[in-house]
């Protein structure tokens, strides 16, 4: 391990970057809207009339369409100055993020629709630079960095994979395959984490411990690292997030499952948003 100076330099640079991606215009902070889009027309607007009423954009930005073999279109309504994918179009068809891939995304003004699919569902997510939560954004408060919190754990690799279930906070169940397990010592106990690739260079961990509730946030926190090598596994909780949850309700995200709830207090990383809604 590097000296202790060059690490909380390291953990310091970490949180720089961390903080500059969620307080970016397309980041977290940004999101306004999240809403299930229902079978055939979907009326758009910031006028209390339409079946999607938004915070900002004109009155009638027009309507969203989902069609019975899964597709959604748009049809702009007359003067909206709407475009998609940087393109000034009178409708379009609009991909969703299913598999991964990057939606299209429809701008006007200062804000962004795009449509996501979640548990075979469809809906709008809607994010716009200048939402109050990223203007008024309070920023974001840690543990002290404790190197004692950088754990090098065994790695115990699974053959079959585990499948994991998650539950999320819109009330989905998201099943992961978890290719092994973490397994750490802390004060004379054994503990086991569990987490799944969100990239094939990386694992995720979504995990929970005695100050979820109290003073870190009640669902859990998410972790990254990177790969085993040679049967070991770094784990810095020092870097441990809060999922984006935290800063808006208009996320999706997973919660730690019964396999992560370690028993131990990680006094370690990002402490529960003061700004939290």
């Amino acid at each position: 391990m590097t000296d202790p100076s060059t690490y909380s330099r390291e953990v310091d640079e970490a949180r720089a970057a961390r903080l500059a991606l969620l307080t970016a215009p397309g980041g977290w902070l940004s999101l306004i809207a999240f809403e299930w889009l229902k079978d055939g027309a979907n009326r758009i607007g910031s006028a209390s009339h339409n079946d999607i009423v938004l915070t900002t954009g004109p009155a009638d930005l027009g309507v969203v369409t989902l069609q019975d073999d899964g597709t959604t279109t748009i049809a702009f309504a007359p003067g909206t100055d709407a475009r998609v994918d940087g393109v000034e179009v009178p409708r379009a068809t609009l991909l969703d993020d299913a598999g991964g891939r990057a939606p299209s995304e429809v701008q006007f003004g200062s804000a962004r629709l795009f449509v996501i699919q979640r548990d075979g569902r469809k809906a709008l997510r809607v994010r716009d630079e200048a939402a109050p939560t990223r203007i008024d954004f309070k920023g974001l408060n840690y543990f002290p960095i404790d190197p004692t919190w950088r754990v090098v754990a065994d790695w115990v690799p699974f053959d079959p994979p585990y499948e994991l279930e998650l539950g999320t906070v819109i009330g989905t169940i998201e099943k992961e395959s978890v290719p092994g397990k973490a397994v750490f010592t802390r004060d004379g106990k054994t503990h086991e984490l569990y987490p799944y690739h969100e990239t094939p260079d990386a694992l995720f961990f979504i995990f929970g411990d005695l100050t979820s509730g109290k003073e870190t946030y009640g669902a859990g926190r998410f972790l990254d690292t990177g790969l085993p090598v040679d049967g070991k596994l770094v784990l810095d909780f020092n870097l441990a997030r809060n999922p984006p949850c935290v800063f808006t309700p208009y996320a999706t995200c997973q919660l730690a499952p019964p396999e992560n709830r370690l028993d131990v207090r990680v006094e370690a990383g990002e402490l529960t948003y003061r700004g939290g809604h």
